[in-house]
Parts: structure tokens; C-alpha cells; sequence
């Protein structure tokens, strides 16, 4: 199921899930949903659950996105995040977040149970712990236990290096994500190789078919349809890095760095999960990510070996809450779940409450925190900024001079180049082969960004990314780049 566009497939996509067929005939359905991940998996079974017909369409392989890229958390805990949410959107609000993030830990162990998957589920401990500045922690645990979680604070965290301490929730949970969806997806209709090009009212383009549905959700990661919705300015996307290790012992618990800055660790069997190295899609010209990981992991378990290596993206928010609900008021028969904010496994059953509560008549209480009609004074900040980003996107190629020569690119290596009069992205390989692209997003037409630790097209104002070929590997654009040709 590995994607030939991703270089380093994750541990977990060594699983292989069995294909779905291409879309090869118009057809009809209640409901509609964009995107085989763990969301657009999890929406069409509890609907089809309900008795509803569910079409899933999904451009690649199910699964084959930020799904195969996630440590697989299933934690309520997200970050540093509950004393936040009681500061700035009330008690209400911070306990309707709460409690169906901790709902979502409870509706996975049940799911498990009842359809009896062999994913590797455990209970584990989840931690955010920080080098400094322990008063936070103190703070966070009081919110957290205010909002009815069992939180402790731990003052010597089971972690190989120095700490200021730990807050950590009990009776949370990890899990193979991979064989869970094997097992969630029997009996689903899943059309794989099948993007969808347009959506209009309630129809949707794939190919020459349609698909006619009277809801449609969008449960792609990043809603490609612009207008109504505005999602690309209300959301920004980064990038962060996992490596899996033999030969490092085990950690007891889930842990991450507070300030989201620091180290990720699980484990798995007798593997450990190390991740981080975060950065915004398309700021990574200069690489080394994995190999910041790498220098942590020798210095911190001399001896260990890397088994596998590999990437994810997230969707973010202004205010770091996700959106899941109406995709607009101008198109009630549209349902969008997007910025997850880099836990999309809790985030992911969110939102197939809410939106199954929604299409069944039976709304969630829990779900206004959510609402994708949301505003704040706290998202404008963030819009000017993605507007900032995006403008600087547009116009680098007039402020930017330092385009190298083509012929001066060394092998393995990319670069944005002046070619023959014109201003290409261009990658030579190992071999010699020089693979030369448009270096505008077809999205919106901000100028791509290499990088180089992915061989990917980074586009630095939405998060769209393709591969040193050109073609597309996620959106919100829809379609490959246009090849320059091959360079004399």
C-alpha cells in the first residue's frame, strides 16, 4: 500500500490493507465522503452503522495519507492545552473539549472489543512534561482535574534526560493504527484511485463519473474547495518526523515536550517511537531533521539501531481547535472535520460523533467548541499571518535572487533555478537524471519550497506537496505539477 511518491513509508504501512476498486460508474448515495483515513474511515462506519449508504472516495490508497504518518497516540491529553482553553473560552467550552476528547478514548477500547481487532491496544500512561518552568504543569493539572480527568504530577518522569517534571493522564491509549482500519473497513464501500475533482451542490466529480449524495463530507485532511469556507487562510500545516529504534528500551507511557519543541516517545513491541523536529510546510531548505533525531538518539541510547523513518503533516487552526461541522452556512449539505492539530486519532472519533449525530438527528452537546462558524479575535492574528506567508509566497520569486544554476545543482539535490530563461524547480538524482517542474502550486500559485529531507515540493502558504517529479502527494491542491522538460 506504500504510495510510490512517499520516500519513507512508516512503520505501520508495513501492514498491508487489501484494495478497494477505482471508481468506474456514476452512482447515488446518502452520504459521501472524501478521504479513506482514519476520520473518513471512522465517519462511514458508525453511518453505515445507522443504516445509511456511505461512498467513501479516496485519491490514493486508503490509509496511504497522514493516517500511515501518526505515532498513534489515543490521548485526550494535547499538550499543554486545558488551562488555555478554560482561560480564553470559558469552563463550558473547555469541558465540552474535554469530555469528548476522553469520549473518543472510551469509543476506540469499545470499537476494539466489539469487533474483536488484534491492534495492539494498550492502556497506557500520557504525559507532557517540560524543562522549565514546572509552575505550568501545576496550573494544567488543576484545569485538567477541574475538567474530570485522573491527572498527577509526576516530578521524575521515566525519560532519559533531564526534566522539570511531568502532568500525566491515566487510562489512556496506543495502538497499531493500520490494523485497526483493516478490520474498521470490512463491508465499507471504498473507492481508492479515485479523486475527486469537483464538488457541486450534491454532486461530486471523479473522472468522467459522478457521485450524487445528499450530504457530502470532506474528510481529506485539507478542504481543496476554497470558496465558501475560506479554510486556506484560517489554517496552516507543519510538518514533523519520526524515527523507530531498536535496541533503546521501552518508555512506560506516551510522552511529549510542553512546549512542542522537544521529543515525542512511545513505544511499540520492543520498538521505540522518537519523534519531533516539527517545522511549517515548506520552511525546511536547509534538511537535517531526521538527522536531528538521529544525533538525539545515539546521544541518548548509544548502540541503537534505526529500524524505519518517516514524516506526517497537520492541519492547525487559529486557535488550535479543530473544525468539525457545517463546511459553511451557504452549503448545509456539506460537513468538513479538519485541523486536528497533530492529534487526529482523539480528533478523528470526535468527529465521527459529531458529524453521525448531525446527519442522524441526534446533534452532540459537546459539539459547539467545534463548530467551523466559530470566530474569534483570536483567529485574526493568524489570518494575517497566513496572509503574510501567502503573499510572500507569491512574490519570492521577484525578491528572491539567489537562484542557482542548473548545472551547478549537485546530485541528490534540489533547487529552485533559472533554466533557459525561465524559473523552475529542478531536482538531479543520484544517477544523473534531472527532473525539471513548475515551481508554482496549483493551488493558488504561491512558488514551492525544496525540501530536502522528503525530495519533495513543499508549498509554504497552504501546505501542498509533490514529489521531485512533480506529482501530487497532498493538497489542498488537486492536481501535478507541469514538467519543464528535460534540461539540456
Amino acid at each position: 500500500m506504500n504510495s510510490p511518491h512517499l520516500p519513507h513509508p512508516s512503520l505501520w504501512s508495513r501492514v498491508e490493507l487489501p484494495s478497494r476498486p477505482r471508481l468506474d460508474r456514476s452512482i447515488e448515495a446518502d452520504v459521501a465522503v472524501i478521504g479513506a483515513g482514519m476520520c473518513g474511515l471512522l465517519i462511514a462506519h458508525a453511518l453505515t452503522r445507522r443504516h445509511r449508504r456511505v461512498v467513501v472516495l479516496e485519491a490514493r490508497r486508503m490509509a496511504g495519507g497522514q493516517t500511515s504518518g501518526t505515532t498513534a497516540k489515543i490521548t485526550a491529553q494535547h499538550g499543554l492545552i486545558y488551562q488555555r482553553l478554560v482561560r480564553q473560552l470559558g469552563r463550558e467550552k473547555a469541558q465540552q473539549y474535554a469530555s469528548i476528547q476522553q469520549q473518543a478514548v472510551l469509543d476506540y477500547a469499545r470499537l476494539i472489543r466489539e469487533l474483536d481487532i488484534d491492534c495492539n491496544f494498550e492502556i497506557r500512561r500520557s504525559g507532557v512534561y517540560v524543562t522549565e518552568d514546572a509552575v505550568r504543569l501545576r496550573r494544567e493539572a488543576e484545569a485538567a482535574a477541574s475538567l474530570g480527568f485522573s491527572v498527577s504530577l509526576v516530578e521524575h518522569p521515566p525519560l532519559p534526560f533531564a526534566t522539570a517534571g511531568a502532568v500525566c493522564f491515566e487510562e489512556q491509549a496506543q495502538f497499531h493504527p493500520l490494523k485497526f482500519l483493516h478490520r474498521l473497513s470490512e463491508g465499507l464501500e471504498i473507492y481508492e484511485h479515485s479523486r475527486v475533482e469537483q464538488v457541486e451542490d450534491e454532486r461530486l466529480v471523479v473522472g468522467p463519473h459522478t457521485v450524487t449524495a445528499k450530504t457530502i463530507v470532506f474528510a481529506c485532511h485539507y478542504p481543496f474547495v476554497n470558496i465558501p469556507g475560506y479554510y486556506f487562510a484560517r489554517l496552516h500545516q507543519e510538518r514533523s518526523y519520526v524515527v523507530a529504534l531498536q535496541n533503546a528500551g521501552t518508555v512506560d507511557g506516551m510522552y511529549v515536550d510542553g512546549d512542542d519543541k522537544g521529543l515525542s516517545l512511545r513505544s511499540y513491541r520492543d520498538l521505540l517511537l522518537l519523534g519531533g523536529s516539527s517545522h511549517p510546510t515548506g520552511d525546511n531548505s536547509e534538511g537535517g531533521r531526521y538527522r536531528q533525531l538521529r544525533e538525539h538518539a545515539r546521544r541518548l541510547w548509544p548502540g541503537c539501531r534505526e529500524v524505519a523513518a518517516w514524516s506526517a503533516q497537520d492541519c492547525i487552526s487559529a486557535d488550535g481547535l479543530p473544525f468539525i461541522g457545517l463546511y459553511s452556512a451557504e452549503t448545509p449539505n456539506w460537513l468538513v472535520a479538519t485541523g486536528f492539530a497533530k492529534w487526529g486519532m482523539t480528533n478523528s472519533m470526535a468527529a465521527a460523533r459529531i458529524l453521525t449525530g448531525h446527519i442522524v438527528g441526534e446533534e452532540d452537546p459537546n459539539a459547539a467548541v467545534f463548530s467551523p462558524q466559530r470566530f474569534s479575535i483570536t483567529e485574526l492574528p493568524t489570518m494575517l499571518r497566513e496572509g503574510g506567508r501567502a503573499l510572500s509566497g507569491l512574490t519570492q520569486e521577484l525578491l528572491s535572487l539567489s537562484h542557482g544554476a542548473a548545472e551547478k545543482l549537485p546530485p541528490a539535490h534540489g533547487g529552485v533555478v533559472e533554466l533557459e530563461g525561465k524559473t523552475v524547480g529542478l531536482y538531479r538524482s543520484e544517477e544523473g537524471e534531472v527532473f525539471a517542474v513548475d515551481v508554482r502550486c496549483p493551488h493558488l500559485g504561491c512558488q514551492l519550497r525544496w525540501n530536502p529531507d522528503e525530495k519533495s515540493w513543499d508549498c509554504p502558504c497552504h501546505g501542498s506537496r509533490f514529489d521531485y517529479r512533480g506529482r501530487w502527494i497532498c493538497g489542498p491542491a488537486e492536481s501535478d505539477l507541469l514538467s519543464q522538460g528535460t534540461p539540456r
